[in-house]
């Protein structure tokens, strides 16, 4: 399989309190990895280590300080319209917290409608048809779309949140911690929901999660990131069985399992 994305050693600083250049927080040191086309790839580790830094570093709401990002083969900052005019679609993020990912004043037809109103030249029947439908992917009734945000549950506003995210059918999505501020039961329809996805849609889907419960069950490929840099790399079988680093033995040790007394 082909890579659809890349990080070439890509770093990524902010600023201290004191908000100096001399007072620089590096977030993300160095880090470089592949993600092939068609796979579920993981990044895994505690809060803090950079996860989602990268995350929006990929979406191009962070800039980096040193490295660059490869989208199909080309540098998603080259200054090149015809290669990079598609990179905004092509790309999709799907947010931790569905009660504020979602803008409270829209019906959920027009927070669909919006991305393609901004990135296509459907006709108003066309933009109606693929609402409709991708609503439906995601397991919502269409008279769904009469209503706002506030009148779903958690669960519900996620998957619409994520039939925001496919309505312009991009080839990566970015699902950053998508079921930690879910109840367990709901967590898994939400992993089953993007696991169908996947395959109806042709999706690559890069996995941002420090539950490894969760990540064992949906991702092929895991990254393991430690204060900033990937430090463990493997797939998900071999890095729940044969862990090498220290720390990938204590995040792994850190997983609660059910113990039944005699």
């Amino acid at each position: 399989m082909a890579n659809i994305l890349e990080l070439k050693h890509l770093s990524v600083e902010y600023l201290g309190i004191n908000k100096s250049k001399s007072d620089k927080i590096i977030a993300v040191n160095d880090v470089s990895l592949e993600i092939k086309e068609g796979e579920i790839y993981a990044l895994a580790g505690e809060s803090g280590c950079g996860k989602s830094t990268i995350a929006k570093s990929i979406v191009k709401l962070i800039l980096p300080a040193k490295g660059d990002i490869l989208f199909s083969g080309d540098s998603i900052y080259r200054h090149d319209k015809i290669k990079n005019k598609l990179y905004p679609s092509n790309v999709q993020m799907v947010f931790q917290n569905p009660y504020s990912a979602l803008n409270p004043k829209m019906k959920i037809a027009d927070i669909l409608r919006e991305p393609l109103d901004v990135n296509t030249k459907l006709t108003a029947k066309e933009k109606g048809l693929k609402i409709s439908e991708i609503i439906e992917d995601v397991g919502l009734r269409e008279s769904s779309l009469k209503l706002y945000p506030h009148e779903f549950s958690g669960g519900q506003r996620q998957r619409i949140s994520i039939a925001r995210a496919l309505i312009l059918a991009p080839k990566l999505l970015i699902a950053d911690e998508p079921v930690s501020a879910l109840d367990a039961s709901i967590q898994a329809q939400i992993l089953n929901l993007l696991k169908d996805l996947k395959q109806k849609h042709y999706l690559t889907i890069l996995f941002i999660s420090h539950d490894m419960n969760v990540i064992r069950y949906i991702a092929d490929r895991i990254g393991i990131m430690y204060q900033g840099r990937l430090i463990e790399e493997n797939y998900t079988g071999t890095v729940f069985r044969y862990p090498k680093e220290e720390y990938t033995k204590i995040l792994l040790n850190s997983v609660p399992t059910l113990r039944l007394s005699k």
